[in-house]
């Protein structure tokens, strides 16, 4: 339920209206905007008279939420929610560019990509230090070794780094060390992971699981945000379709639907949504097209060489150029890369 108060409405009243519904054991949203300010009600809103709400002189009306997800609902944040990380944001104006390898395989290969992406542009470094693999024989990754590679890289350049974590018994060590934690596809709905970020602060990239509806997807960035981290991040990053040429299917059509829901940043990861180096080009355009706040793309120095999905990797020099068409698609929305 959403309780929408008049603009003239004085701020003594509409605490005085906040307290009077939390007595009714629902927990209340202030959301103050320029023009008028939003009560979000979360909780069993069923024992709250509308008709008493509405008869309130300063209510301009009172709105029943349908979606379950309460939190992540535009209805309830207006406004889109810009996230600051040490200085850097994902959300707003200002198109955040994530760039690294798929995984973190040398001190020397990690500082080299860093420096590479962060002179084209880049704003943060992405790179698996845990990689969850289809196959137990397939490499998988460094771990805590590469957890310390990525801090030295971000010590030399200043970006804040972004990695995924694997498991709840690796949060501690994820807050202190990581600026983003990422959460994968396959973890999407592991609920008792999602509760554990939840108590932190650390901003979190939430990838859409490989078959989850948008709802289920913002239903998973509830569960963060329930726990009290608000701090989401929406990451598309193509789902499972039958068509099998492609690795997945990048689903253009939920950046629109998840601005329109949602007022969480949405960042598009183009190089696992095709798996092939050659389509991430064009669906980055595409994407920054739609409106999305945010790329995530895979670069590396040596695909042919690397550990992990070099086939979905563009080389530096390429990502270079990428960065520059970006910028004039960026232009047309009044937005910079």
């Amino acid at each position: 339920m959403v309780v929408i108060m008049r603009p003239d409405a004085p701020n003594e009243e509409i605490i005085r209206l906040k307290e009077r519904i939390e007595k009714e054991n629902c927990i209340v949203n202030l959301v103050q905007g320029e023009n008028c300010c939003i009560l979000g009600l979360i909780g069993d809103t069923t024992v709250i008279d509308k008709d008493k709400i509405e008869a309130n002189e300063y209510v301009d009306r009172v709105m029943k939420v349908q979606q379950p997800y309460k939190k992540a609902n535009r209805l309830f944040h207006p406004h889109d929610t810009i996230i600051d990380v040490n200085g850097a944001t994902i959300g707003g104006n200002k198109i955040a560019m994530i760039a690294g390898p798929c995984s973190v395989e040398s001190e020397e290969q990690i500082i080299e990509i860093a420096k590479s992406v962060k002179e084209s542009g880049a704003g943060f470094l992405r790179g698996g230090a845990f990689k969850p693999r289809t196959s137990p024989y397939s490499f998988q990754g460094l771990r805590l070794e590469g957890l310390e590679l990525l801090k030295l890289a971000r010590k030399e350049t200043g970006l804040p780094i972004v990695t995924e974590i694997m498991s709840a018994d690796m949060i501690d060590r994820f807050v202190q060390d990581v600026d983003v934690i990422q959460v994968g596809a396959r973890n999407m709905q592991n609920f008792e992971l999602l509760k554990e970020l939840g108590k932190t602060k650390t901003p979190i990239l939430l990838k859409r699981g490989l078959c989850a509806t948008i709802e289920e997807f913002l239903m998973s960035a509830e569960y963060i945000m329930a726990g009290g981290n608000e701090n989401v991040i929406l990451c598309e990053r193509g789902i499972r379709t039958y068509e099998n040429y492609t690795r997945n299917t990048l689903d253009i059509s939920a950046i629109p639907v998840l601005k329109r829901l949602s007022h969480l940043p949405v960042v598009i990861d183009p190089s696992h949504s095709a798996g092939m180096w050659w389509t991430v080009e064009p669906l980055s355009k595409a994407a920054i097209a739609a409106g999305a706040d945010g790329l995530i793309i895979e670069v590396h120095n040596d695909p042919a060489n690397a550990k992990c999905d070099g086939q979905q990797s563009i080389k530096p020099d390429k990502f270079k150029s990428l960065m520059g068409d970006l910028g004039k698609i960026a232009s047309i929305d009044g937005k910079t890369i």
